[in-house]
């Protein structure tokens, strides 16, 4: 008979310990199994979840996320600071990944979901919420993909000629003059390019800058996106700015400016695409030592 039960007990499925994970509003929140239907309000987070290949658990999106090319197919669930509440319960989700500074984590953990926060603004953070997000969805390959992710981008610096090198440069990622600064994953990957950001570091990752502070700065390049793009000479005193007058401006399309602003598995293209600005720029050693310090 214990023989018996012994065999019986072999045969049954172990289940899987819970999950408990602290996300970046500090809150833990305990996953009961491994989630099958996924939520994601955040652009990075549901690119993120498709390089670990589990692109078939999502089940909706926010109305931003458009890569890679299945989730465009998936039911968009409003904005990712103020999703439909009503449409994104409906789906069911095992967790809802969104953004710390989403309006509604609350309002849907009050309803009972799962709710996990994560809003990676550095490249350590890029890779903290990799890791994090591949226990979440059961995916060990999360550290490789970091480190293909990381040589991507190193391999891009090793390819920029040494004229490129010290060149400043002023990133502009959304309207109003909001811009990359150091601390940021863009700054942070412009520094490891060689290239020297004009937006101070005591700023904080994405400040919101005057145009006379980009004037003072005298940039050798602007990049901007293309919805930003408009009427640029018409700012105050960039008309007269070298970049401006000798056309170094690079505006990128908006499937470019995606790649760029995304902190996920795409950046080491986003390298390419300034790599690939500075470049055909045709920046020359007598340009780059032409520099103010």
């Amino acid at each position: 008979m214990r023989m018996l039960l012994a065999a019986l007990l072999l045969t049954l499925p172990i289940a899987a310990p819970a999950l408990q994970v602290t996300d970046d509003r500090g809150v833990t929140v305990t996953l009961p199994a491994t989630p099958q239907r996924i939520v994601s309000l955040l652009p990075s987070l549901t690119e993120t979840v498709c390089e670990l290949g589990r692109c078939d658990r999502l089940v909706g999106v926010d109305r931003y996320s458009n890569f890679p090319a299945p989730v465009r197919k998936l039911p968009q669930v409003g904005g990712g600071i103020d999703p439909n509440i009503e449409a994104v319960v409906a789906l069911k989700p095992d967790v809802v990944l969104m953004a710390t500074s989403s309006r509604g984590a609350q309002r849907l953990e009050a309803l009972g979901l799962k709710v996990i926060a994560l809003e990676p603004r550095s490249s350590a953070d890029v890779q903290r919420v990799m890791g994090l997000l591949g226990k979440i969805v059961d995916a060990p390959d999360a550290p490789r993909i970091w480190r293909n992710i990381d040589a991507g981008v190193a391999a891009v610096a090793q390819s920029l000629p040494p004229a490129a090198r010290n060149l400043r440069v002023y990133y502009e990622v959304s309207t109003g003059g909001y811009a990359a600064g150091n601390k940021s994953f863009i700054g942070e990957m412009m520094l490891r390019l060689g290239l020297k950001n004009i937006v101070a570091d005591h700023l904080g990752p994405f400040p919101r800058v005057n145009p006379e502070y980009v004037v003072r700065a005298d940039p050798h390049i602007i990049m901007i996106g293309a919805r930003n793009a408009m009427g640029l000479e018409q700012r105050p005193g960039w008309a007269g700015m070298r970049a401006l007058r000798e056309q170094r401006v690079c505006v990128f399309t908006a499937e470019e400016s995606d790649i760029l602003v995304r902190p996920g598995p795409r950046m080491a293209d986003a390298a390419r695409l300034v790599a690939r600005c500075v470049t055909e720029k045709g920046l020359t050693p007598s340009t780059a030592g032409s520099k103010r310090e």
